[in-house]
């Protein structure tokens, strides 16, 4: 996996319950190794792979929805056309 840029529309804070904030910041990523399967994390019950349609089905928070929707517009765009980043 090679993290990428920053996912347009960036962090915003996830409240799995209502007394813990989580800060979410989104990275695009690409997979280095598509012929080996993904691993799940300690952090996580469970690992799926979807089309991007099937998205907006998905049990999430809306906040990823929107994350890997940005990123798979992104991906899809023409290189002329993707937004530029510049720095403050």
């Amino acid at each position: 996996m090679k993290a990428g840029p920053l996912v347009d529309g960036g962090a915003w804070v996830y409240r799995p319950v209502p007394e813990r904030r989580v800060l979410i910041v989104p990275y695009g990523c690409t997979v280095l190794t598509p012929d080996r399967p993904p691993t799940l994390s300690h952090e996580h019950k469970q690992l799926g792979v979807f089309p991007v349609g099937e998205v907006p089905g998905l049990n999430l928070p809306d906040g990823y929805k929107q994350a890997i929707t940005a990123w798979y517009r992104r991906r899809s765009e023409p290189p002329g056309n993707k937004p530029i980043r510049t720095g403050n």
